[in-house]
């Protein structure tokens, strides 16, 4: 499992990132799809790129916030290196997310609630890390976790009943 970061190392401008992607996690469960969001950020703290999970709407596997949110910070910056950006996501990145995070050459990955289950940034393993390929991605982890969690927690429900 992963171990939150400290509250105290988070900054005002992290907060307002991940509550743009809460925003946009409340946005993808008002459609139907899993409640996840993503913001990225570049070095200067300004918002480049935002989405929500859009699989359901597309019809695209890979249609996750964070490989939405990463394609619109390429197109904005006219670049896939993000390097000096990162990446806010209400969810722990899965295998295909973590790896689009290092291939894009993020700083950092900030992101709320853990995915035991389905999460590569420390709970099943941590390609952020990953000491043979050729990029590491910092993460911190925990950021407005419980209200992230919240939101899954009650999108699950309301499916499992049948909405």
């Amino acid at each position: 499992m992963v171990d939150p970061t400290p509250e105290w190392v988070f900054s005002d401008a992290d907060r307002a990132a991940m509550a743009l992607a809460l925003t946009e996690a409340r946005t993808a469960g008002a459609t139907g799809d899993v409640p996840v969001g993503a913001v990225v950020t570049d070095a200067s703290g300004a918002v480049i790129a935002r989405s929500h999970n859009r699989r359901v709407g597309d019809s695209d596997p890979t249609a996750h916030a964070e490989i939405l949110a990463l394609r619109a910070a390429a197109r904005q910056r006219g670049s896939w290196r993000l390097d000096g950006c990162t990446l806010y996501v209400t969810l722990e990145p899965c295998a295909m997310c973590a790896a689009a995070c290092v291939l894009a050459r993020l700083d950092c990955v900030v992101f709320g609630a853990a995915d035991p289950k389905a999460g590569f940034a420390g709970s099943l393993a941590n390609l952020l890390e990953e000491p043979r390929l050729n990029h590491r991605v910092a993460w911190r982890s925990g950021l407005r976790a419980d209200e992230a969690a919240t939101l899954l927690r009650e999108f699950f429900a309301k499916y499992r009943n049948g909405r």
